[in-house]
């Protein structure tokens, strides 16, 4: 929660006296979270909750910190977080929840929702302060799309909550177009109608739902609730349209046979041709895309399943979850910069026309969290000379001594091109929503003036900052801090840095201060800029302290059991069909007032990274993300996908035909790499943590006979044993229809297995030969070491995922990083041996089906 915002309205949560006499609602009320320069020079973003009573404001304040952890965590909303002001509106709302909520939850007495599991279904009746509902969710219980609705069931008899003069039968866009008029727009001092102003409403509820729009939602209980704002988001700001591949979910729409589509990130057209044609994302083509894969046409989007194609495998608007991709960042930055639909990046400045002969002219630009803006002095206009002036937002005219009539020439320009962070590559001078370039207006600025004959008068002694980077919690190690000053007619004030009291260095009297370039030791620092007048060297100054969080956050991973782990190169785990892994996000929060929330990232084999929220339908934050080899079915989307096609998937993908121009799915079998790491609110990336994790088909047979410790030699005739744990001194014998499952166990005999319907030996020492005959249904064995040679001979490996099998190909008995200290020979095996990516030792000869291992 946002430090010093926590403001709960006291009174029952219906809004009545005990008597059930009904109170009027608190009015609304707006809180300050960031507020980064004047509302008309920057993008402002307004949050309102919907569905919370009066005692659960504090959850929505709890919200609002996770929505925009996750925001300020992903680009372009990280760099440009200066560019913005936010805003947090708490609404009491006569009930809970959200209206014709398929899944809606009972409140519990203590005002969650989110995880109570008692569900109360959805109902019509509900009254909220904007009236948000579920389209058709009192008849869908797929209903995702949540909007502004009409006026609630019997309004009339609700007057007496509302304060006199307001209409209880008000629809949820007159409550909301009345509350940013009455309470939000007074503050912004700008009208609600601005182009420069989006509103997000958070409404209460665990059921995944939103909706993109000038006003767009999202679902506050929500695991997902702040990945689905990002998306929605996406549409409101970015002008960016759905990339998934259907309308309702659960229904496999026939390919798009239309036209080119009108979305500049779909297109009918393969790789090749929009790169022959110069048409649409051309220009990223072929490279590596921010959210996994690569930049190409890839089949399915914009609601249908093929036909039309998008840029990358899985962006965020295909999938929640993954980032932006090139082509989605391209216009989100473009729509920042250019403060949404008013077009123009924001540069102050000295007052245009003719000026002093010996006056300093500035210049004060936005500043990016993590590159500097260009900004290029020249004398004789446009074209003139360029001035080395080391990036200085100030021009000291006397100092060159210009003759009237110089026109001295001024470019501020974000370096987004390919020539700087190369984030736009459309070079278009227009500033419109799909065609806004480097060289328009969104990224570049000019002003000029013309020097004339008088001399400025000098101004009185003022060294004031008026504006710099929050100071309001810790800033990040590797930001650039800035300050603006004040600024007299005839010099510039002076600025000076010092961290943990010793000054910085600032030869060109810079207002800007890259902590990055600094490459300070790990922890917290204190940064104080003091900005002090020429004209008055001791007297007048002002200053600003930050405290700078270098202390990097942690996600550290707790996986489930699995069947063995594999030596060498970090941790290995080898699991049947899949696994769970649980992060705990963490930061130390020094610098903080309360207790901040934690991104939590994870990245499976390089494609991309994936925000961690736990997982669909399960309580928060308790619940591990649940990787499998086809995913896990969750109403109609697939999510921790192993598999062929990304995490997150429509369900119906899954099961399409082999000749589908989107089928064709395999399951993710096999040795998967598992990245995570976490990202505090000041914006600290931690260094992300690794590990690999092998996915094998089957599973284990259930023991009818388990035995752990010491045991002499051993003959299984029949059922399932399992040794755990054992040493067994003596030799293990198999007979036919019997089967063994060895498990961190030691055997100093032989193992001899004729016949055998399964033999698995997982994390295990064989200190004699061991031989494997004719089993009818599995071998499986990993992480074992065999001191003596093994030999697999004639042994039926029996599919356990046919999908697999028909796609990948057939495996024979499964070996996964084990070492033989010898020989390994397979001879007449239903198919050759596979090791899933974990390959064996082997000291000795590889012959017959194991020779490529």
């Amino acid at each position: 929660m946002v430090a010093g915002l926590l403001s709960v309205t006291a009174g029952p949560a219906t809004g009545a006296t005990a008597d059930g006499t009904p109170l009027p609602l608190p009015d609304p009320k707006v809180h300050s979270i960031q507020v980064t320069g004047p509302p008309a020079e920057r993008l402002n973003l307004i949050l309102l909750g919907d569905g919370y009573q009066w005692d659960q404001q504090k959850l929505f304040l709890e919200d609002v910190d996770r929505n925009l952890a996750v925001m300020w965590a992903t680009e372009p909303f990280r760099t440009y977080r200066n560019y913005m002001n936010v805003y947090a509106v708490e609404i009491a709302s006569i009930d809970h929840g959200v209206r014709c909520d398929p899944d809606g939850r009972v409140r519990h007495p203590d005002g969650a929702v989110r995880d109570t599991g008692e569900r109360e279904g959805p109902i019509n009746t509900k009254n909220t302060a904007l009236r948000m509902i579920y389209q058709d969710g009192c008849n869908d219980p797929l209903s995702r799309g949540t909007v502004y609705g009409g006026a609630p069931v019997d309004c009339a008899s609700y007057a007496a909550y509302y304060p006199a003069g307001v209409n209880p039968c008000e629809t949820g866009n007159q409550a909301h177009n009345r509350i940013i008029d009455t309470y939000v727009a007074p503050v912004l001092g700008i009208p609600r109608t601005s182009q420069n102003v989006q509103t997000l409403a958070i409404f209460n509820t665990f059921t995944y739902g939103g909706i993109g729009g000038t006003n767009a939602t999202t679902s506050g209980g929500s695991p997902q609730g702040p990945l689905i704002s990002l998306h929605e988001i996406g549409h409101s700001l970015g002008t960016l349209v759905d990339e998934y591949p259907y309308s309702s979910r659960d229904v496999v729409r026939p390919c798009y046979t239309g036209n080119e589509p009108s979305s500049f990130h779909h297109t009918i057209r393969s790789a090749g041709q929009l790169v022959a044609d110069e048409h649409k994302w051309w220009r990223w083509v072929g490279e590596e895309s921010l959210s996994g894969g690569t930049i190409g046409a890839h089949e399915g989007g914009g609601m249908y399943p093929c036909g039309q194609r998008r840029p990358s495998e899985h962006s965020m608007m295909r999938w929640i979850g993954f980032d932006f991709d090139q082509i989605g960042l391209e216009h989100m930055v473009a729509r920042v910069t250019g403060m949404r639909n008013s077009g123009q990046m924001n540069v102050r400045h000295t007052p245009l026309g003719t000026v002093a002969s010996d006056s300093v002219l500035w210049v004060e630009t936005g500043q990016p969290r993590h590159h500097e803006l260009r900004v290029t002095w020249r004398v004789g206009g446009p074209e003139g000379t360029v001035l080395d002036t080391h990036n200085s937002r100030d021009l000291d005219l006397g100092a060159l001594d210009l003759p009237a009539g110089t026109v001295v020439h001024v470019e501020v320009r974000d370096p987004v091109g390919p020539d700087g962070i190369d984030w736009v590559r459309n070079p278009s001078t227009s500033n419109t929503a799909t065609n806004s370039g480097y060289n328009g207006p969104r990224f570049v600025q000019t002003r000029q003036w013309t020097v004339g004959e008088t001399t400025a008068t000098p101004s009185a002694p003022e060294a004031t900052i008026t504006g710099a980077t929050m100071n309001t919690q810790p800033v990040a190690g590797d930001e650039i801090v800035y300050v603006r000053t004040n600024h007299p007619s005839d010099r510039a004030v002076q600025v000076t840095w010092s961290l943990n009291g010793t000054t910085v260095a600032n030869p060109h009297n810079s207002r800007n201060l890259d902590l990055g370039a600094l490459k300070l030791a790990p922890g917290t620092h204190t940064l104080v800029a003091t900005v002090t007048d020429p004209a008055d060297p001791g007297g007048v100054s002002d200053r600003m302290e930050w405290t700078v969080d270098n202390a990097l956050p942690t996600a550290p991973r707790t996986l489930s059991k699995p069947l063995t782990t594999l030596a060498g190169g970090g941790e290995h785990p080898v699991y049947f069909d899949g696994w769970d892994m649980w992060l705990d996000p963490t930061d130390d929060q020094t610098g903080y007032d309360e207790s901040r929330y934690v991104v939590g990232q994870l990245r499976l084999n390089k494609q991309g990274w994936y925000n961690y929220f736990g997982f669909p339908e399960k309580p928060m934050p308790d619940s591990p993300f649940e990787f499998r080899h086809s995913g896990t079915d969750v109403k109609a989307l697939t999510y921790g996908n192993l598999g062929t096609g990304g995490l997150s998937k429509a369900a119906f993908e899954q099961h399409l035909p082999d000749d589908h121009p989107s089928g064709g799915f395999v399951p993710g079998f096999g040795t998967h790499l598992v990245e995570h790491r976490a990202i505090d609110a000041a914006g600290n990336v931690g260094t992300p943590s690794a590990y690999r994790a092998t996915v094998l088909p089957g599973s284990s047979p259930d023991c009818t006979r388990t035995l752990t410790g010491a045991q002499r030699g051993l003959e299984v005739t029949s059922g399932v044993t399992c040794l755990t744990g054992a040493q067994i001194n003596g030799g293990v014998t198999v007979r036919p229809g019997a089967s063994l499952v060895v498990t961190d166990s030691v055997v100093n005999g032989g193992l001899t297995a004729t016949g055998a319907e399964a033999v698995q030996v997982f994390g295990s020492i064989m200190n004699s030969p061991t031989r494997i005959t004719g089993t009818s249904r599995d071998v499986t064995i990993a992480g074992s070491t065999f001191n003596g040679g093994l030999t697999l001979t004639d042994n039926v490996q029996v599919t356990a995922n046919e999908r697999f099998s028909r796609l990948a190909g057939e495996y024979g008995p499964v070996l996964v990083g084990n070492r033989v200290n010898g020989t390994v020979s397979c001879t007449g095996n239903s198919a050759a041996a596979k090791d899933f990516g974990a390959p064996n030792t082997v000291t000795g000869a590889k012959r017959g089906d194991c020779a490529a291992l």
